[in-house]
């Protein structure tokens, strides 16, 4: 038995009500209850403590004892000894305002509600993902794409009831329209799908003939969607009330669309920015030029060359990026290079080049040769 007091121990005053007690106790409980807590020792002490109390405060003949003589009323046998947690003998029998009858109660909350706790006529309707697939150029200018899916609509001869008559369906009499029903057996409480109403908490006698019973009818619908221009690869797009059909009345579920945008073949993106790779000959890289590749926006694009350029060296294209989301700007275009050493040479290509090559100067045409042999020059006198 603790030797606390057991209003404090319920976090109740002393004039409180049976009611407040009551209430206290079963927010208590189900805090500190051992399958909310699992191996905690201090919750399990704690639970111990609230039971205990709760068992002397709910009897108004313990209570009275209790206020007038503490817990000496009872020691050495006194009113209410026995077996149970602290010497309290538990009424775990199902009584009239038994422990189990309250732990039953929270046990119920604990779970999701229980029989009194009529479940939702109107249920609102599931929701679909649809997955769609576009283009880098869909992607850049946006569109309006029509999607047909598999679902469903409200049944119009029953107005979504599922009866005959069209008017809602009786209250199921076994679980009481919770949908939920429970099994008590002595401290334990298991709860399942009402078996009469299938967990819908209706029961529909008559069923309408053109949906079954089901209030909903299966129907292909096609939808128009808006893909905004700039959208990225992974975007999901919210379509309010473009789901299933709701139940009996209840609100459409959402339509979730998930984007994902095609590889391109010249351009790979990186938020609002592009990036491709194309190759320049010799002669364009050393006198310089231009190169005509596609644009995003389905233009021809000219990139300047400047003379003397090197593989790998990049060039930025300003404000021929990928489209902003909700904006009228554009992100850039990175051009890398890649110079291309000519092969299968004619004679004549050849003696160029051989005239070229004798009549080259390494520290004037090929500043970067020369920088690198100098740093190497010691390791050849070695």
């Amino acid at each position: 038995m603790t030797e606390k007091d057991y209003y404090e121990i319920l976090e109740v005053s002393k004039s409180a009500s049976g009611e407040e007690i009551k209430k206290s106790f079963r927010r208590l409980a189900m805090q500190y209850h051992p399958d909310r807590n699992p191996g905690n020792k201090e919750a399990e002490a704690r639970f111990k403590e609230i039971n205990e109390a709760y068992e002397v405060l709910k009897d108004e003949q313990k209570r009275a004892a209790y206020d007038r003589y503490g817990h000496a009323a009872f020691a050495n046998g006194g009113m209410g000894a026995g077996g149970g947690f602290g010497g309290f003998n538990f009424d775990f029998g199902g009584g009239a305002g038994g422990f189990a009858d309250i732990f039953s109660e929270v046990f119920s909350e604990f779970m999701g509600g229980g029989r009194g706790r009529q479940k939702s006529y109107a249920q609102r309707g599931q929701d679909v993902r649809y997955n769609m697939t576009i283009t880098l150029e869909e992607a850049f200018s946006g569109l309006e794409k029509e999607i047909t899916l598999p679902s469903s609509e409200t049944c119009e001869t029953c107005h979504g009831h599922g009866t005959k008559d069209g008017k809602e369906a009786p209250v199921c009499t076994q679980c009481g329209g919770s949908g939920k029903v429970r099994l008590q057996q002595g401290f334990f409480v298991v709860e399942q799908t009402c078996p009469q109403c299938k967990g819908t908490g209706r029961v529909v006698k008559d069923a309408c003939p053109d949906c079954k019973g089901k209030g909903f009818i299966s129907k292909n619908k096609t939808i128009k969607v808006k893909i905004p221009a700039g959208i990225e690869d992974g975007t999901r797009m919210r379509i309010e009330g473009g789901g299933e059909a709701g139940i009996r009345g209840g609100a459409n579920g959402d339509l979730y669309i998930f984007v994902s945008v095609k590889e391109h073949k010249l351009y790979e993106r990186e938020g609002a920015n592009l990036y491709t790779r194309i190759p320049i000959s010799m002669c364009c890289a050393a006198l310089g030029g231009k190169v005509e590749i596609p644009s995003i926006d389905g233009s021809k694009l000219e990139i300047d060359i400047s003379a003397g350029s090197q593989s790998d060296q990049v060039v930025k294209v300003k404000g021929q990026g990928m489209t902003m989301v909700r904006s009228e700007r554009r992100g850039d275009l990175f051009v890398k290079l890649r110079v291309e050493t000519p092969v299968n040479l004619s004679a004549r290509q050849k003696e160029l080049l051989e005239e070229f090559r004798s009549i080259s100067k390494e520290d004037s045409c090929q500043p970067e040769s020369k920088s690198f042999f100098d740093k190497i020059k010691d390791l050849f006198a070695a």
